[in-house]
């Protein structure tokens, strides 16, 4: 996976902020509060030494210690304050990325037919929270370390301005060092926590394994396979250890030199006029307040602000971007150049790596516009094929391109898969028919008549009766997918024994509507008339894979031959040899 896009990581961060601005200034109110500590803290340390004890008047001493000591349940309050405002925040940021993240699982998985799978599910618990604590984290140090810094600042100048010729020059010269490192820093961290996961699922997937490894006897090549991730971890870590330690220098630049400064600097600052209580005031500027202020700065952003940029850039799949092929369908009865145009060059695929491959060395070119049957025995690899094409599988080897573009890396809008078992969900017709693409009224009636849906429709009542898949017979959850296909803008359609539950005057209705649609259409066969309407057939045998008209098949292929020399256009036979 590439390092994330920071324009995508950051456009939900900006709306987060800006979403109610109210809730920032909420924020930076009781930050004030919660940081008023960090300005009178030296002033108080040193007027009530300076003024009070030292001088023979323990009232006036006690009374800024009270005066501290009062400061300090106001930041109590405030603290209490700053994390609800900061929730405030949060949590909106945390529902906007859990709709996005079940919206992007929904959104596959009709487009694959499959429901949304645990991938998804443990992906909207597990990144979303990590997100939202990692988020709520920055904002809290960065927050705290800004109104700190200025409370510093402020009450250095008050106490004693000279303090902060020596304060100011380190602590501005370790911040640099910091924010200099952290790119390679943030870099680093995140190459040992996808090592460290990977090493995990690869430990994971040998215990899972250990009967079959023993059984084939691959000791030896799994452990070395293993023992390459925790290489590639122990790597992983050295690089990180090297860049920590800028992050320890800058720390020791910025939070410790100044107090080494302030203690040398003493007799000079004596001279200036500072009694004993401004150095001490001084020191506590430095010791309580500015030091643990960037240490929490240095802290949060080298870890937290690296598990937010990777868990953002896992849930907005920045890391491996959908790709948008140029056009799109513009009309119903033709597409764009090129659009749809899918093909396969030495592709190879099997279910496991000890299994022999349903689909070896196949080299196969789909030109836009084609409209293909495809047609073999049960269990030879149609269903994978259709897979494939549509980046639900990715192959062992070869390349599957779909508009020259890797059919995983397809934006899912480019092409939809109808499976046999359609998927319906929870929801009224018309939110079922228009999830993929919005339409117009007209539109959907179009595309509800083109399918054969209207007796549906009139059944149920109209488009807005509530629908799921209990309620509806797998003919009828066909019939909707198909609707909500042809409605997509999708300039590929695969159709995986779609229409095996609809009769066979159903079926060539849909097949028909869209072949008329435009685009390219691929047809799992599931009738021999579905090959009869194709331009082409592909006939899939398991020794070889021939491409050709009905014709040209019936004289090339003994398997197409002999199902077509068994059919009986009356009887409206199946194709299961």
């Amino acid at each position: 996976m590439s390092p994330p896009n920071g324009h995508v990581v950051n456009r939900p961060l900006r709306r987060a902020l800006r979403r109610d601005p109210y809730q920032l200034v909420r924020l930076a109110g009781w930050s004030v509060a919660e940081t008023a500590p960090s300005l009178v803290i030296g002033l108080a340390i040193a007027r009530a030494i300076d003024d009070g004890f030292g001088a023979g008047r323990p009232a006036t001493g006690f009374a800024w210690l009270a005066l501290l000591g009062g400061v300090w349940l106001l930041a109590a309050v405030g603290a209490r304050q700053v994390v609800m405002a900061v929730a405030a925040i949060v949590e909106p940021f945390r529902e906007e990325l859990l709709a996005h993240v079940v919206d992007d699982a929904l959104r596959h998985s009709v487009m694959s037919g499959r429901g949304p799978g645990a991938a998804a599910v443990a992906r909207s618990n597990l990144q979303v929270e990590l997100a939202r604590d990692a988020f709520a984290s920055v904002i809290t140090v960065v927050r705290s370390f800004a109104f700190t810094v200025v409370s510093v600042m402020l009450g250095l100048a008050t106490l004693v301005p000279e303090v902060l010729a020596l304060v100011l020059p380190p602590f501005v010269a370790g911040l640099v060092i910091f924010l200099l490192s952290l790119r390679a820093l943030a870099r680093r961290q995140r190459d040992f926590i996808l090592a460290d996961e990977r090493t995990a699922g690869s430990l994971a997937t040998m215990v899972g394994g250990l009967r079959d490894i023993t059984a084939c006897r691959a000791e030896e090549r799994v452990a070395g396979d293993v023992g390459l991730r925790v290489a590639e971890q122990a790597r992983a870590a050295r690089s990180l250890a090297r860049v920590t330690a800028l992050r320890t220098l800058s720390l020791a630049v910025g939070g410790w030199l100044p107090v080494l400064l302030v203690l040398a600097g003493t007799p000079w600052l004596v001279g200036e006029g500072a009694g004993a209580g401004v150095i001490l005031g001084a020191l506590a500027y430095v010791t309580q307040s500015l030091t643990p202020a960037l240490g929490n700065l240095v802290e949060g952003l080298g870890i937290n602000g690296v598990r937010l940029r990777v868990a953002l850039g896992r849930l907005l799949r920045d890391g491996d971007p959908p790709v948008r092929a140029r056009g799109r369908i513009a009309a119903r009865d033709g597409g764009d150049g090129g659009a749809g145009a899918a093909e396969l060059r030495g592709v190879t695929f099997a279910y496991g790596p000890h299994a022999e491959p349903v689909i070896d060395g196949l080299d196969l070119s789909v030109p836009e516009g084609d409209h293909i049957a495809v047609v073999g025995p049960s269990g030879i690899g149609k269903s994978t094929l259709a897979a494939l094409l549509t980046g639900v599988l990715a192959p062992g080897t070869g390349q599957v391109l779909v508009c020259g573009v890797p059919a995983d890396r397809l934006d899912p809008a480019d092409r939809v898969l109808i499976p046999q078992e359609a998927y319906v969900f929870r929801g009224s017709l018309l939110e079922n028919l228009t999830y993929l693409a919005a339409a117009s009224p007209e539109a959907v009636d179009d595309a509800v008549a083109a399918v054969g849906l209207t007796n549906l429709v009139a059944r149920l009542g109209g488009y807005s009766t509530e629908i799921h898949s209990g309620l509806l017979s797998p003919a009828e959850r066909q019939l909707v997918a198909l609707a909500r296909a042809y409605l997509a803008p999708a300039r590929l359609v695969i159709l995986d024994e779609a229409t095996c539950h609809l009769d066979p005057a159903a079926e060539a209705r849909a097949e028909e509507a869209f072949a008329r649609r435009g685009g390219t259409l691929l047809v799992i066969a599931h009738r021999l008339t579905s090959a009869l309407r194709a331009r082409r057939v592909l006939v899939m045998d398991g020794t070889s894979v021939r491409l050709g008209t009905h014709e040209e098949m019936l004289a090339a292929s003994p398997l197409y031959a002999d199902l077509a020399g068994q059919w009986n256009p009356s009887s409206a036979q199946e194709l299961v040899p």
